[in-house]
């Protein structure tokens, strides 16, 4: 009961009946150094005892300890002394409060009010830095109890520090990290930069992401994006740094906004500064709350703010309500408008832009805020509420929220700026109804004539071939570069004269991109797929048409111990974005997908991209083969050509105007017979396996169905008949026989390393053999090809 007692001492939000006033001094415990061998005191840094206290009821602790704190917290501020950490309150009873205000007042303007009322708090308990593990002092109620409750402190500090700590690593991990950490220095020299107009705080944050000189699309965009206030349609190459050739202008339009409105006295906008920071900072706190208590796994790519990433928690504590200072919050509020609106076709490509954006925003202080699919509504609403400036968001999700009304979105006449990332796709017939929607609005009722707009992709001027059949028709008109542009400009709703900059190839992929192909039936694609796995690792995207056939390859490679993740349209939003983290992390590894994530994502060092489907255009093809050989990186692009996929092989090979013809990647034949066997016994366990779960479903709903309508069933009606239990013991042995086999197979060496010598030994020693190297795909490739040009000239 002791320990409840000094839990008192901790929150004030729980009153108990009897309480400390403190009369005296925290004063320091000397500590023995031997003490720190032990890890469970690994982090303590120093203990504090009070020795001079009263007991006074609960009612009276409250106020003057109030009072008595926050004057410490003040002076040890001043004069950068240690601060004791207090355990996060509990976040339930809070929320509550918070739903019951919002429920009171119907206003729109409600949860500002609520945000600015909750932000005039009498305490806050200075942040604990994870990374560096700050100043942590333990405290206990009484000297007599001392040396228990030091070590129950010591404890309780450390677990609290383990569980912060790997809040905010989850949060921070994500797969664009590596890209975004390239700098060890953090001080690269940006004077490339300067010419192009970027602003000084970009400036800083390009120089510590390393970022010491811009692309050709970003050295052609900024100039005429930030200082002729031009409409930009940018078209090059994947990997070509696209994202910051339209995420700098965006930026530089919302810091010249907040200038130009920085008309109040400087006193003002500097409280106005720090009462929004204020807020920002305890609805993050909420967040990080919510999950240390609930334990939810968040998705890593959901509203992550620069807090979260440096690994600083704040808890508030001892609210005081001051209603004075409402109507100033609130009026600043009015005052952030949406400035900045990014779209993109895909979540993962939205929260990877969202990333990039944070991260060369950083010293600007510019809020952003990510709306896609898949993730909770009300979640975020709460985040608009905050104001973002710039918003990130998938069409579906922002024309939902649109459609509600809310707040930061009725007013769409103040946007500064509107991106539209891989457009090609976003206005492509049959498409993305919701953006036509919105466009429509945009150029309609909510139309800004100082509106920007940045149009990119990596496809867009590449025109296919008009089929013969529809230029003989009366209206018809020949696509060209320039009608494609124009219709582009049409549907987006561009009316000036835009600057225009084309740097893609005619060949549309990338110089540093090595296509190979094999042709095969399609039964035998399997059998190709798993040779390259197993010959060539590395992190290998595999790329299908459809959903079923991802889902089938993962459970026929999960079986062949290949450890696939997949990813498609069918799959949670958490697991999608888990996965797409999992396969930036691991060095070997493969990730089966849909043309989900054909666009835009930047996972660092994919070293192949195997196309196990051919795509159906020459746009999916040019998208799907960027994912590697990205930033002047080396890349392999394998098509495996069944049959069924000769006519959409010939579309690609035609429309992207190929000079020489794709050279056949090798393979070892003398492997296949090997490989055929193992995969052949695969698929027979995967074949059982899935009939069996399926039949399982299909059985139970039936037996559900009848149950409900009290209905008595047939046996014929059950999948395959009710099997009688001795020939269901009698599949499930043929089945674990199967799996044995396979297991012994797939122990066995497949590559064997064959002596060059009859006699091993004959130089005296036994010579050592690399069975683990192996040569990489390109290498192969490269060497095969040098032998035909070899070939031919002696020819």
């Amino acid at each position: 009961m002791k320990a409840k007692k000094g839990r008192r001492f901790k929150s004030t939000f729980k009153p108990k009946q009897k309480g400390i006033q403190v009369v005296g001094e925290w004063k320091t415990v000397h500590i023995d150094p031997n003490l720190f061998a032990d890890e469970d005191f690994k982090d303590i840094v120093c203990l504090e005892e009070l020795t001079e206290y009263k007991l006074v009821s609960s009612s009276k602790v409250g106020k003057v300890k109030e009072k008595k704190r926050k004057a410490e917290s003040l002076s040890e501020e001043g004069s950068d002394e240690e601060e004791a950490p207090v355990a996060p309150p509990k976040k339930k009873k809070k929320n509550k409060d918070l739903r019951s205000k919002a429920d009171k007042n119907n206003d729109p303007h409600a949860a500002e009010n609520d945000v600015s009322v909750e932000a005039k708090c009498n305490k806050t308990v200075e942040a604990v830095n994870c990374k560096d593990r700050g100043h942590v002092a333990g405290s206990t109620s009484s000297t007599k109890d001392a040396p228990k409750k030091k070590k129950a402190a010591k404890n309780k500090a450390s677990q609290a520090q383990e569980a912060l700590q790997s809040v905010s690593t989850k949060k921070s991990k994500n797969w664009t990290t590596e890209v975004l950490s390239a700098s060890a220095d953090h001080k690269a020299d940006v004077s490339a930069w300067k010419n192009l107009f970027v602003p000084e705080p970009v400036l800083r944050a390009l120089s510590y992401l390393g970022f010491s000189a811009p692309t050709p699309i970003q050295a052609l965009a900024l100039p005429s994006a930030i200082r002729d206030n031009m409409d930009v349609l940018g078209a090059a190459e994947t990997g070509s740094g696209k994202t910051l050739a339209f995420a700098i202008p965006v930026i530089h339009s919302v810091l010249q906004w907040q200038k130009s409105n920085s008309s109040t006295t400087t006193n003002d906008s500097v409280s106005e500064e720090s009462h929004q920071h204020h807020d920002e900072t305890r609805w993050e706190d909420e967040d990080e709350a919510e999950k240390l208590i609930h334990q939810e796994v968040e998705d890593s790519g959901d509203e992550d703010d620069a807090s979260f990433t440096t690994g600083r928690v704040k808890v508030l504590e001892n609210f005081e309500f001051d209603c004075g200072d409402e109507t100033h919050t609130v009026g600043s509020h009015k005052k952030r408008p949406l400035l900045g609106l990014v779209l993109t076709p895909t979540r993962e490509l939205a929260v990877q832009v969202k990333h990039h954006i944070d991260a060369v925003a950083k010293f600007t202080g510019i809020k952003t805020a990510i709306l896609v699919g898949g993730m909770a509504a009300q979640k975020q609403e709460r985040v608009l509420n905050r104001k973002p400036e710039i918003v990130i968001a998938t069409p579906g999700r922002l024309w939902e929220l649109v459609k509600e009304r809310h707040p930061h979105l009725s007013n769409l006449r103040q946007l500064r700026c509107l991106v539209i990332d891989e457009a090609d796709r976003m206005v492509e017939k049959g498409h993305f109804l919701e953006l036509s929607q919105l466009l429509e609005i945009l150029n309609d009722s909510q139309y800004n004539p100082q509106r920007q707009t940045f149009v990119f992709s990596a496809t867009l001027t590449l025109v296919h071939q008009t089929p013969t059949r529809v230029l003989q028709k009366k209206n018809a008109k020949k696509m060209d570069k320039k009608t494609k542009l124009e219709l582009l400009m049409e549907k987006v709703g561009i009316k000036g004269k835009p600057k225009v900059i084309d740097l893609t190839r005619k060949e549309a992929t990338v110089e540093t991109l090595t296509e190979t192909r094999i042709h095969c039936n399609t039964e035998e694609k399997d059998y190709y797929l798993y040779y390259f796995l197993l010959q060539y690792p590395g992190r290998t995207m595999v790329f299908a048409n459809s959903i079923d056939c991802v889902k089938r390859l993962s459970s026929l490679l999960t079986i062949l111990n290949c450890d696939p993740l997949p990813l498609h349209a069918n799959m949670h939003q958490k697991q999608r974005l888990k996965n797409l983290e999992r396969f930036a992390e691991r060095e070997s590894c493969v990730l089966l997908t849909t043309d989900v994530a054909a666009r835009g994502l930047d996972i660092p060092n994919v070293q192949h991209v195997i196309h196990y489907q051919v795509p159906r255009t020459s746009e999916l093809y040019v998208h799907r083969s960027g994912r590697t050989a990205r930033a002047t990186n080396e890349g392999l692009s394998l098509l495996l050509v069944g049959p069924d996929d000769l006519i959409n092989f010939r579309k690609i090979y035609k429309t992207l105007e190929k000079s020489e013809e794709l050279p056949f990647f090798p393979v070892e034949t003398k492997c296949m017979t090997s490989i055929k066997e193992r995969v052949n016994l695969a698929r027979q366990i995967e074949k059982a396996e899935f009939f069996n779960s399926w039949a399982k479903q299909h059985d139970s709903w039936l037996q559900q169905a009848a149950e409900a309508l009290e209905v008595d069933l047939d046996d014929d009606m059950f999948m395959g008949k009710k099997a009688s239990e001795q020939e269901e013991s009698q599949k499930q042995k043929m089945l674990k026989g199967m799996k044995k086999q396979l297991k012994h197979m797939l122990s066995q060496p497949l590559f064997k390393v064959l002596m060059k010598t009859k006699y091993p030994t004959q130089s005296g020693k036994l010579p050592q053999i690399s069975v683990g190297i192996s040569e990489s795909a390109l290498s192969t490739v490269s060497k095969q090809q040098a032998k035909k040009k070899k070939s031919m000239k002696l020819n």
